[in-house]
């Protein structure tokens, strides 16, 4: 034992230094990333272009002042640091001068494996500008809109807008006069306003290459109806460009243009943003839209970056204990990181984006929880979070796991090894990268590795024991995730064994209704319920029609595997197991009887329930056969027939 001990010891200790390692080198090497990103933006200053709609383009550049007067209310700088391009080309919409020929597409659509990784990164930014602006809205649009819009564009305060949709020359001569003015290379940030909406979409693959898009911002616009689908251009952009970080439009509820909808349905890889401001005469104008802080954060992170104040407002958090749901949470963060680790290429880079959205959410949750129940963010929690809506800034990892004794163990390593760790998103890891992951994590936690081995070893036996007929696979908790938060809701008595902060089922309901039941921390939390279920309710919704067999035999794997687990390694058992497993089967048949006399022998509801009844035998059987059936009272033993 002590030879065991002073190895698990060592072992421990190397895994500590190991990681201190890792974390220095990770360090160095983002901040070595920060520093040639510093010096590249300070070498390449980010230009702001606006393109402006129909009329005399705005001479007293209006539109200017307002969006300077915004973006200081959001907490950006004035524009005065920044290079600001406004083309004017009215005259130009007018006719043509010139006869010069229309600018060719520059930036090239990458083909096969590269076209994917070019659409995944898009994803990854424009979900962080969506996290950071709200809720994507793209509108249902407004009978009778489209009619008003093609009926505008022939009268004669629209010509211009006819002209660069139908006069090639013309169309050719704007976007010429406009890249004349651009630089070769560096960064820009587009804003278009109504016509200039679908200029700057007509623009951005004729950009000299050089030149990187930080941000698209449309307002006002148009291009959803069909008219001004110039050139194909709906076939131009069927795919983000790979020069463009994000395109973000946004619509006015008001805004006849705009025919209250937004740009995506003809564009779905960028989002819509709604806005609304009073009705009135200017509902259209460059300076109504600018005017809303949304639309001015969305220029502002384009051209600054995230804003002074978020940056100085980190909560550090208090040095206080984390309660059960908490360690649960970093457990499987810290889980995810360690397998990350294991991945490579394509795959690695998927999971890792996925992880940075869990761990933004889970944070974000645990806050918004910890708000509502005034209870402090524990530190450890707190140096979790990070802003997601900045697709440069890292995801900190979780600190090796705090030591827990193997009885404590055993649940919630037990719902790890069952439950998505990146739940919303599915990506497929071999069994054994996942393994190697828990030996490491155990092996931090000063249980050993073989410790991890065991709740893999565990979790395949308890498969193998009940997954005949249900054609089930470990790693599918999540697949029952809605059924089961249900039955966590419906059963009294539930605790969650990993943590004396959860007890009973008052308090699981309350951490399901404040994390929900569909993202990862649901699931953590509906598994380690069930998983640990002993209330005198259980055996009555087990048996009830609206419990499936699946979500019966999941419940009773997990329980199962806890059970082999703790055989494994010498500890006692629960003895509520046996218990359940028998007042389960008695309800279930008791079902079966009173349904089986008047249905028909092919009933759903009868094959149900014999599955259900097929998956206690086989837990009951595995039990039985491997020494786990609790012995008999002494008081019933001793006596003499």
């Amino acid at each position: 034992m002590l030879g065991n001990e002073l190895l698990n010891d060592s072992e421990h200790a190397r895994h500590v230094i190991l990681f201190g390692i890792a974390i220095l080198a990770k360090k160095l090497w983002y901040w070595l990333g920060c520093l040639w990103e510093w010096s590249f933006l300070l070498s390449n200053e980010t230009i702001l272009l606006f393109l402006h709609g129909v009329g005399d383009g705005d001479p007293d550049d209006g539109w200017k002042m307002r969006l300077t007067e915004t973006l200081v209310d959001v907490g950006y700088p004035k524009l005065d640091t920044v290079e600001v391009i406004t083309p004017k080309y009215a005259h130009s919409l007018r006719g043509s001068d010139d006869n010069d020929p229309l600018p060719p597409l520059t930036i090239k659509q990458p083909q096969r494996e590269a076209a994917k990784k070019n659409r995944r990164d898009f994803e990854r930014r424009i979900g962080a500008i969506e996290y950071r602006l709200g809720r994507h809205d793209q509108g249902n649009g407004r009978a009778g809109a489209d009619t008003v819009v093609n009926l505008a564009v022939g009268l004669p305060p629209f010509r211009q807008a006819d002209n660069y949709l139908n006069n090639p020359q013309i169309r050719a001569q704007v976007l010429n006069r406009i890249l004349k003015l651009l630089p070769d290379a560096g960064r820009v940030v587009i804003v278009g306003h109504s016509l200039g909406s679908v200029i700057a979409a007509d623009l951005v693959r004729r950009l000299p290459v050089g030149l990187e898009v930080a941000g698209m911002v449309t307002i006002g616009s148009p291009l959803a109806n069909g008219n001004f689908d110039v050139d194909k251009l709906r076939e131009t952009l069927r795919e983000p460009p790979t020069n463009l970080a994000w395109w973000v439009n946004f619509w006015n509820v008001h805004d006849p243009v705009a025919a209250h909808r937004g740009v995506s349905s003809v564009f779905p890889w960028m989002i819509d943003c709604r806005i609304q401001t009073n009705l009135s005469l200017r509902v259209h104008d460059a300076e109504e839209y600018l005017a809303d802080e949304t639309v001015a954060t969305a220029i502002g992170f384009a051209l600054f970056g995230s804003r002074s104040k978020e940056l100085a407002g980190t909560d550090s958090g208090l040095d206080i204990p984390m309660d059960s749901a908490e360690r649960l949470a970093l457990l499987a963060l810290r889980y995810a990181h360690l397998t990350e680790m294991r991945l490579e290429g394509d795959q690695q880079d998927r999971f890792a984006g996925a992880l940075r959205h869990v761990q933004a959410a889970v944070v974000d949750d645990i806050r918004r929880r910890n708000d509502a129940e005034r209870r402090p963010m524990p530190s450890e929690v707190a140096r979790l979070a990070f802003d997601l809506s900045d697709p440069h800034s890292a995801a900190p990892e979780p600190l090796p796991s705090s030591h827990m004794t193997r009885d404590e163990a055993v649940i919630p390593l037990t719902i790890l090894a069952a439950e998505n760790v990146i739940r919303p998103f599915e990506i497929s890891i071999s069994r054994e990268k996942w393994q190697e992951s828990m030996k490491e994590l155990t092996a931090e936690m000063g249980l050993g590795s073989q410790f991890g081995a065991d709740v893999f070893t565990a979790a395949k036996h308890a498969q193998e024991a009940l997954a005949a007929g249900f054609g089930m696979n470990w790693i599918k908790w999540g697949a029952l995730g809605a059924g089961a938060a249900a039955l966590v809701v419906a059963t009294g008595g539930l605790v969650l064994a990993a943590g004396a902060g959860l007890a009973g089922a008052a308090v699981i309901t309350s951490a399901l209704a404040a994390f929900g039941p569909g993202g990862m921390m649901g699931g953590l939390i509906t598994a380690g319920a069930l998983a640990t279920a002993g209330g005198g309710g259980i055996a009555f919704s087990l048996a009830s029609p609206g419990t499936t067999a699946d979500t019966v035999a999941a419940v009773f794997e997990r329980q199962l595997a806890a059970a082999i687990l703790r055989q494994r390694n010498n500890l006692d058992q629960d003895p509520s197991f046996w218990r359940i497993l028998v007042e389960t089967e008695i309800e279930v048949r008791r079902q079966y009887e009173r349904l089986d006399e008047f249905s028909d022998e092919s009933a759903q509801s009868l094959k149900e329930l014999k599955r259900k009844i097929e998956a206690i035998e086989r837990a009951l059987d595995y039990l039985r056969s491997n020494g786990l059936e609790p012995p008999l009272p002494s008081s019933a033993s001793d006596k003499t027939p």
